[in-house]
């Protein structure tokens, strides 16, 4: 299951942060390293801008834990929870609000990342990038992991 859920990390987490950095290049000019320290500054605060590549690393690391986080509660949840067998796309939607909400009210609340105000077409965009980018391939590679191992219909 490990090789499973580290390939599930690698493929979902790859398509959300080039989705992520595409989106901000196009909505507002942010460039891939500025969106990676975007990330790190939720711990290291403004430092994080400084332009050293350690930072960006760690933006990107941090972006691939919080994924790999997904797929693992996905994939321990798969065979306990029975509605996540029944469909793809309710399961990738429900991967997606779920990853949402942690990282809205929880994850950015308790960084050092300032909050900002609650924007409905924002939201939208973001639960959309992980519904394509984090959901459908988490719950792809669960499925087809569990139907190899006839645990399930």
């Amino acid at each position: 299951m490990i090789k499973a859920i580290l390939k599930a990390t690698f493929v979902a987490g790859s398509l959300d942060i080039c989705a992520a950095f595409a989106q901000a290049y196009l909505s507002n000019g942010v460039t891939p390293d500025i969106v990676l320290q975007y990330i790190a500054s939720g711990i290291f605060g403004k430092e994080a801008y400084s332009g050293a590549v350690k930072y960006i690393l760690f933006g990107l690391a941090v972006h691939f834990f919080i994924v790999l986080m997904c797929a693992v509660t996905y994939f321990l949840s798969y065979t306990k929870v029975s509605f996540l067998k029944k469909s793809i796309f309710l399961s990738s939607f429900l991967i997606a609000l779920i990853a949402w909400v942690v990282t809205t009210m929880v994850i950015i609340p308790l960084s050092k990342i300032q909050s900002s105000p609650f924007n409905l077409e924002k939201a939208i965009i973001a639960i959309a990038i992980l519904y394509f980018c984090v959901g459908i391939p988490i719950s792809l590679f669960a499925k087809s992991y569990f139907n190899k191992q006839g645990s399930i219909n």
